[in-house]
């Protein structure tokens, strides 16, 4: 949502020494296609539907704003995704819509957004500054709103459409052998369901896990169905070290099958899930942004910090930009892992726009909270946005560093999950 001024938005066709189909507009778009089929060259198909994905939630996020802001009776002079040069508008009414050179975010331009901005008085009635508390308030969150809805619809599909995977079925398959192991030696093969072990039927991969960390060394027999048939293999056990204790290892790794809630379970576990990860989100924020958290950050921007083993999770002080994100979802080995990563971000961005301080959604909300309990008797008070201005400065500083810094991470170092 952008405070800019209030001049009426006007198409390319009308702007001033750009006549509509210009050479250098033609020139743009040339440009922007050629990258986009570059893309479509290069880039893998996860990666695009990715891209795509993540450019929908942003559109989805300004079309809350607008959305409310025209329910309000606001005037909205723009309606752009991008930034940068203009590519393609059109005019409706009084708003501009179109796509701009650099999809790295999107806008929508209502008037009077703070008393910043000078208005035709003639259109005062019609700013944001002079609608109700409770009109502002609803284009302020309308944003966030449309995340938190996308992040319940995205969980609803991955535990109610698409499936998660059921640790507790004993219908799972082997996904994964250690080089090496009993199991490779004894010829376990990746498909394989294992029926027994020395007789014993098992109702989960952790019940068998248990009985053969039970007895290190042993030797053991294993009935496995394999292409509907059912084969006899011996093997013999081998140990690792567990909590200083030695256990027993086969060397098997499991690929349960998926399962499925019904629709109303599944919109309950969906805001369950949602307001969890809020929660999550916020505790996440505060510990980056804490004395320690910025101070493990610079750590590892400097590479002083020693990078993640492999196999251990990610630096926790880390933080990804939205090249990060592409390349963490692009790993995903199925399509459920990515549409439940696109739900963590959606609420992720979501409660990071309700953050307290301009340019944020949520210092707007801050404001029109402040303006609500300072008004008395009827009369409305209005902030002064310039007294803001000073700190609205340094939080963009910190967001560009951050943004730089992290985009810099995961282009030189980008995060594995593999």
């Amino acid at each position: 949502m952008s405070e800019t001024d209030a001049r009426p938005a006007r198409s390319a066709a009308e702007e001033p020494g750009r006549p509509a189909g210009d050479a250098t507009s033609w020139v743009r778009r040339l440009v922007v296609a050629a990258i986009v089929v570059s893309l479509g060259v290069w880039v893998s198909l996860p990666t695009l539907a990715i891209i795509a994905a993540l450019v929908f939630f942003i559109f989805m996020h300004e079309l809350g704003h607008y959305v409310t802001a025209k329910a309000a009776g606001m005037k909205v002079t723009e309606f752009f995704i991008g930034f940068g040069p203009r590519l393609w508008s059109f005019q409706r009414g009084e708003t501009t819509y179109g796509v701009k050179a650099i999809p790295a975010g999107a806008y929508v331009r209502i008037i009077g957004m703070s008393n910043l901005e000078e208005v035709d008085p003639a259109e005062e009635g019609r700013t944001y500054r002079q609608k109700p508390y409770w009109r502002r308030m609803s284009v302020a969150v309308a944003g966030s709103t449309m995340h938190f809805l996308m992040a319940i619809v995205l969980f609803f599909v991955v535990v109610s459409v698409i499936g998660t995977p059921d640790p507790t079925s004993p219908r799972w398959t082997v996904s994964a052998i250690t080089q090496g192991s009993a199991a490779d030696a004894a010829g376990i093969q990746l498909g394989d369901r294992i029926v027994s072990v020395d007789g014993n039927r098992f109702a989960s991969f952790d019940d068998m896990s248990t009985y053969l960390q039970a007895n290190p060394g042993k030797d053991i027999d294993i009935r496995v169905e394999r292409d509907g048939r059912q084969s006899a293999l011996d093997a013999t056990l081998g140990t690792r070290e567990v909590d200083g204790s030695m256990v027993g290892f086969l060397g098997v790794g499991p690929e349960f099958p998926d399962t499925r809630v019904g629709p109303l379970s599944g919109a309950v576990e969906a805001v369950q899930a949602t307001g969890e990860t809020m929660w999550l989100s916020i505790k996440g924020l505060g510990a980056f942004f804490s004395p320690d958290g910025l101070s493990g950050y610079l750590d590892t921007l400097t590479g002083s910090r020693p990078a993640p083993a492999e196999g251990e999770p990610p630096d926790e002080s880390r933080i990804i930009s939205v090249v990060g994100a592409v390349q963490i979802a692009s790993q995903s080995p199925d399509i459920a892992g990515a549409v439940y990563f696109l739900f963590a971000i959606n609420v992720f961005i979501g409660v990071f726009n309700l953050v307290p301080l301009l340019p944020f959604d949520g210092g707007h909300v801050a404001i029109a909270t402040y303006e609500r309990i300072r008004s008395r008797r009827g009369r409305r008070y209005f902030a002064d946005v310039a007294k803001l201005m000073p700190l609205t400065y340094a939080v963009v500083a910190v967001l560009a560093f951050v943004f730089l810094s992290s985009l810099y991470l995961d282009l030189v170092d980008p995060v594995s999950l593999q």
